[in-house]
Formats: structure tokens, C-alpha cells, sequence
């Protein structure tokens, strides 16, 4: 549901307004300009190329260790335990650690700067595994893959929220976000193509040589992290000097989209934000509900050892290692597919809640499933394939996030490096505990903690669609009447958190009425 004008009562309160689900969601009467245009045109070309092809890069590297271990790796290493399990738990606790920092860095190191700088060496780490001959070694040079990594999608949604307006946004972080399926299906066509050609030859095994073409990978990245400096805009409200693309009108212009949608750059991240991110409610929420909805769906991870577990009657493998590849790139087309649907859904609709609920009604039934197992075959090809339909919540989760702290860059950005942080903090020790690799590939956990999770993440849903329409909403429409009536010279100096518009406005705002047709529109 959203808002156009005539609608509504231009008296009406903003409070009753919000109850009524009327969302003003920043559908301002605005057409743009061919000027505007181009500089959408060039801020696509320059900025998501750069985070595209990073992320391509990276989902190849973070695929490769699950195809390599079932191509040869696990027999070569003699690995008969969890050590597929460690190999991603210490990468997840590198990435866990680093993460928040990371983000806090972004707000006061130039993202043309620090961003390359930790792609250049995540590219020198990648290829090393390949010399490996003990599985020590791989943790470690996992670990410090994972804290090069983890100012990557972080860093770089933070970007996009500050660059894009509301109704742009959910499309590009969606575009941004495929690309970690398209890096992961890669790695399969990668895998396949080394198994049939590149297996044996000069004495390397196959699954070496996927690490090997890592640093083919990794000098493609190399290339990257040497243009990005000229590549990266940095933030509106401090350009990169760097980025000859951008010229001074467009910087204008990126000012302008800004203050049409009360939003703005972030400040450096200092302890007054971080205490004021940690008193906010949305902090725990959001938690729960990414947390969740990555969890939740996680056990398809695992899709490729219950494929290897197969046998025909004779007692034969029923797929070869070709296959163990190749199957699960379908799963990871659906992915695409689903998370384009659901980022172009989210801002056509003008609506985050109920793409990021619809996911969950599509995972909970293949979970109900694989927690029974004892079922036909056919039912778990089909639950596994339907739980890469469910990996698609991250571009309307950071858009809600987005429309629900319009002006206040330094929470958002906080709260994306908590959020992803918990998630690979929780990741590192359930995968263990829920998805051993010796229970492969009937996991006696895993399936049921999924369905309790799909559930309580659907009650944390709704729960905060409730705090929108009855908190969340009628503060950003006092905000917005606040910048409004400062754009308009009513108020001398502008506040700029939302603590210090709310002290301003004073208590008798709350049931001040204000005009609609007028206010900016925020939800």
C-alpha cells in the first residue's frame, strides 16, 4: 500500500495515518532529469561493477572449499571428521571479528582506499591454500581470508544506501546481492570443467587446481583493487577526489536525491553512536530476523554431501563428481531469480515486510520435510531446491532498515556490521553443533533448530511491521516537518540525530497536526 496525493486528509495525524497502513513512502512528485539520469547511469557503471565483480571473486573462493572438499580434497587430506565444518567456522570467526571495525573504518578511512586495500590482500591469501598439505594450515590462512573479507558486502551496502534514494535501492543492493549466487554457481562450472579437463595433469590433483586458478582469480581482483581508488565515489557528502566520473554537477545532484528523501552520509562512527545504536530496539530485532534468515535455510549448504551419499542398489555412487557440481547450480539459478524478484518486488510494491514473510511461508514447508526424512527422494531434491528460494531477505531487510533510519547514516551502518557480525559469530559454532559433517547427510539437529527458527523469525516480522506503523513512522514524520520547516528557514540550525530533533520538537508535537501534502515524504 502507499501513498499518492489526494488520498488523504491534509489534516490528518501522522500517527492515525501510520495505524491506517497510508505509507508515505517517499513517493515524491518527482521527474527525473536526463542530467539525473546520466549520473544514475555512471554511479551503476562504476559503483556496482566494482561490488559485483568483488563479490563474483569472493563466492567463487567461498563455494570452492565445499566443491573441492567433495572433488578429492577430503580423501587427498585424509579428512575424516569436521574439518569441513572448521575450514568455514574459522573463516567465520575472522570475518566475526573484524567486521565491526571494519565498518567503523568506513565512516573515517576513504572506502576508495580501505576497500581495495583488503581486496589486494584477501587476493594474496586465496591462491596459498593450494600449498597446503595439513589442515592446520588451511585454518589459518581461512581465518585471515575471513578478516580481509568481511569489509566487502558490508562496506559496500553501506555505500549503496547512501548513494541511492528509496525507491532505487532494494534493486541495486538486490543486483549487488545475485551476485554471490552467481559467484557460487561458477564455482561449480569451475569444478566441473577441472574435474573433465585439468584432473591428473602435471601430477596436481583437481581439487589443487581449483586453488590454483584462485590466484588467477585473485589477479583479476588485483586489477580491481588497483582501479577501485578511481572507481569508488566514496560519499556524497565527501566525494573521492579520485573519481574522475564524477563531476561537480553530479555531485550536486547526489546532494540534491539526498535531501529530497531526508537522508544523508555518515559521520565518523564515535561512542555516543555506538551507545545510541545499542538503546535502539531495532538493533535486536534486526539481529534476530538476518541471523534467522540466513540460519534458517542453511542446510543447503550441505546439499552436495547428501547428493555424494547416494548409491544405486549395485552399491555405486548414483552421481559422479561431475555432477556433485553441477546439480547444485540450479539451486543457485533459483537464488538469482529469487532474489531479483524480491529486491524488484520490494521497490515496485513499496513494500520490505512481506517480501522478507513470503520467504519464510516458501522455507518452512521443505523444512517440515527434511525433519521427517523418512520420505521419497523426490520430496528432499524438492525441499533442498526450495530452500535457495529463501536466500533472498538481505536487499529488502537493509531497505527497511534504510526507510527506518532515513537520516541517521552512522546507526545504519552500525547496525549492518552488528547484524552480519552476530550472523557469522552464531555461524561459526552451530554449524558444528547443528550440521556435523559425520551426521552427513541426515542431521538429527540442523532441520528441526530451521523450522523452530522459521517460525520465530516470522513473529519477529510482524512484530516489527507493528513498531513501524506505531513508533517508527510518525518520529520520521516529525523529522521530516523538522527539516522541512529548517529547508524553509523556520529554524536557525539544523539538529542532526534523532535524539536531538526529537528534544527540539518537544513533547506537544506528538499530537501536533501536520500537512501531508507538504511533508517529505519518509516512512
Amino acid at each position: 500500500m502507499f501513498w499518492k496525493e489526494g488520498e488523504t486528509n491534509i489534516n490528518d495525524d501522522p500517527e492515525q495515518l501510520a495505524s491506517r497502513g497510508i505509507d508515505l513512502q517517499a513517493v515524491a512528485q518527482h521527474t527525473k532529469t536526463k542530467e539525473e539520469k546520466w549520473f544514475l547511469f555512471k554511479l551503476d557503471l562504476y559503483l556496482l561493477t566494482f561490488g559485483c565483480l568483488s563479490q563474483i571473486i569472493k563466492y567463487i573462493d567461498q563455494q570452492n572449499i565445499q566443491t573441492a572438499y567433495v572433488s578429492g580434497m577430503s580423501e587427498a587430506l585424509n579428512l575424516t571428521g569436521n574439518e569441513l565444518n572448521y575450514f568455514i567456522t574459522y573463516f567465520n570467526v575472522g570475518y566475526a571479528l573484524f567486521l565491526i571495525p571494519s565498518q567503523v573504518m568506513i565512516t573515517r578511512v576513504r572506502p576508495s582506499l580501505w576497500l581495495p586495500g583488503l581486496e589486494f590482500c584477501w587476493g594474496v591469501l586465496t591462491g596459498a591454500i593450494a600449498a597446503c598439505k595439513h589442515p592446520k594450515q588451511i585454518y589459518a590462512i581461512r581465518a585471515f581470508i575471513g578478516i580481509c573479507e568481511s569489509s566487502a558486502y558490508p562496506g559496500t551496502v553501506t555505500l549503496l544506501m547512501t548513494w541511492y534514494t528509496p525507491l532505487e535501492m532494494a534493486k541495486r543492493i538486490g543486483f549487488y546481492h545475485s551476485c554471490q549466487a552467481i559467484g557460487a554457481m561458477m564455482s561449480g562450472a569451475l569444478q566441473t570443467a577441472i574435474h573433465e579437463s585439468l584432473e591428473g595433469k602435471s601430477g596436481i590433483p583437481g581439487w589443487q587446481w581449483t586453488f590454483i586458478l584462485n590466484c588467477e582469480h585473485a589477479d583479476v581482483l588485483h586489477g580491481i583493487s588497483f582501479c577501485s581508488p578511481f572507481m569508488i565515489p566514496d560519499f556524497p557528502d565527501n566525494p573521492n577526489p579520485r573519481a574522475f566520473w564524477l563531476k561537480p554537477r553530479d555531485k550536486e545532484i547526489a546532494r540534491e536525491r539526498l535531501d529530497r528523501f531526508t537522508r544523508s552520509s555518515p559521520n565518523p562512527i564515535n561512542l555516543k553512536c555506538a551507545l545510541r545504536t545499542l538503546k535502539n530496539p531495532l538493533l535486536y530485532m534486526f539481529i534476530y530476523m538476518y541471523v534467522g534468515m540466513l540460519i534458517a535455510p542453511s542446510g543447503n549448504s550441505f546439499f552436495q554431501l547428501w547428493l555424494k551419499s547416494l548409491v544405486n542398489k549395485d552399491g555405486n555412487k548414483v552421481w559422479g563428481i561431475s555432477a556433485l557440481n553441477a546439480i547444485p547450480m540450479g539451486g543457485y539459478a533459483m537464488q538469482v531469480a529469487a532474489v531479483w524478484i524480491f529486491a524488484f518486488g520490494s521497490d515496485y510494491f513499496r513494500t520490505r515486510w512481506l517480501m522478507i514473510l513470503a520467504q519464510v511461508v516458501i522455507g518452512f514447508p521443505p523444512t517440515v520435510i527434511m525433519t521427517i526424512w523418512n520420505v521419497p527422494d523426490g520430496a528432499k531434491y524438492f525441499s533442498y531446491f526450495a530452500l535457495y528460494f529463501c536466500t533472498a531477505s538481505g536487499p529488502p531487510l537493509w531497505s527497511w532498515l534504510s526507510d527506518m533510519l532515513p537520516i541517521d547514516a552512522e546507526q545504519r551502518a552500525l547496525i549492518i556490521g552488528i547484524c552480519i557480525s552476530m550472523y557469522y559469530a552464531v555461524n561459526a559454532w552451530s554449524n558444528v553443533l547443528i550440521w556435523p559433517t559425520k551426521q552427513a547427510s541426515h542431521y538429527k539437529f540442523g532441520w528441526p533448530v530451521s523450522m523452530a527458527l522459521w517460525i520465530t523469525v516470522a513473529i519477529v516480522i510482524c512484530s516489527l511491521r507493528i513498531y513501524d506503523l506505531k513508533v517508527v513512522r510518525p518520529r520520521n514524520y516529525r523529522i521530516a516537518q523538522e527539516m522541512m520547516n529548517n529547508h524553509e528557514g523556520m529554524i536557525e540550525e539544523q539538529p542532526k540525530t534523532v535524539e536531538e530533533i526529537d528534544q527540539k520538537l518537544g513533547d506537544e508535537q506528538e499530537d501536533k497536526q501536520i500537512n501531508t501534502a507538504k511533508v517529505l515524504p519518509v516512512i
